[in-house]
């Protein structure tokens, strides 16, 4: 299963390469943007030349190709220095907002839907549908700009922008956790409610089983795999969701690359931020493949 999962991930990826490669292009030409508006018609024909633009179209996706097993994406037209670095720069804060949106999602999405599952009030089970309903309809622009407005200039408690303390991380974190939340909510709560249900349940409450075993130990833990692999998939939603969370809080991280990189006609960045966060994505979803494998002895026949 993972020797399938790992030939999927890297056909995946070379398909996306050329996916990537082409739509950079589709752009336009990165030249006006970059050179001064007194450039000459030989100081655009040496840009070119000198990164490689003036080389036929597959010639240039050869050698994009081969330049990755060295992991160069070249040089930032804009900054003038290797691509991947400016992707590395801002990863880090991405990655540490998208993963405290992750625990903050699983955490909250998990309790709440067990909580609604568990529970025989109507009006907790409405009011908890009525939240995750409302997660999955707002935006995360929309909803950013809210909070801003409500604890940053009504309220004064958190920072509107910026990035470094812990403050700092409260806006955006919540901001682009809602909608994971929401959907985890749905899910932890039918899975709940179907295991609930189940034959093994009703034999140990008929043992006399407390409640509270029953529910954490053993009908979460078999409700558990879809909600895993589905937090797996979240990862990405997270990633593309940061971009315009990070744009709103004016957050220092990938998102905040790749608009510049596309307003900037800059290929080397876009592309190099794009298959980074693929890589991500697909390492993370391997992670997943692994734990439900362990989670579940049946799959690994």
């Amino acid at each position: 299963m993972i020797l399938s999962r790992l030939a999927q991930a890297a056909v995946t990826f070379l398909l996306l390469t050329f996916l990537v490669f082409v739509l950079a292009r589709l752009t336009g030409d990165p030249a006006p943007l970059v050179l001064s508006a007194d450039a000459t018609l030989d100081d655009f024909a040496f840009f070119r030349r000198q990164y490689g633009l003036d080389r036929n179209f597959v010639l240039q996706y050869l050698t994009f190709l081969s330049n990755l097993f060295s992991l160069d994406f070249g040089n930032s037209f804009r900054y003038r220095v290797p691509a991947l670095d400016v992707v590395l720069a801002g990863i880090g804060p991405t990655l540490k907002l998208t993963g405290l949106s992750m625990l903050i999602s699983g955490f909250v999405g998990v309790a709440l839907g067990t909580f609604a599952a568990v529970s025989k009030s109507r009006v907790v089970d409405f009011t908890v549908n009525l939240v995750a309903s409302i997660g999955q309809a707002v935006p995360s622009f929309w909803l950013g700009l809210m909070m801003i407005i409500l604890f940053s200039i009504t309220f004064p408690v958190f920072p509107s922008s910026g990035y470094g303390t812990a403050a700092h991380y409260v806006l955006p974190a919540v901001t682009l956790s809602f909608f994971a939340t929401s959907s985890i909510i749905r899910l932890t709560r039918v899975n709940m409610q179907e295991a609930l249900k189940s034959d093994f349940v009703h034999m140990e409450r008929v043992l006399g089983l407390s409640e509270r075993r029953v529910v954490l130990r053993h009908a979460l833990r078999n409700a558990s795999l879809p909600i895993v692999t589905y937090v797996g998939l979240q990862f990405g939603l997270l990633l593309s969701g940061a971009i315009v969370t990070e744009r709103v809080f004016s957050w220092p991280g990938l998102g905040q690359v790749i608009v510049g990189a596309i307003l900037n006609r800059d290929y080397p960045v876009i592309q190099a931020t794009v298959l980074v966060t693929a890589i991500l994505f697909m390492l993370v979803n391997l992670v997943v493949d692994i734990l439900v494998v362990i989670m579940d002895p049946r799959l690994r026949s």
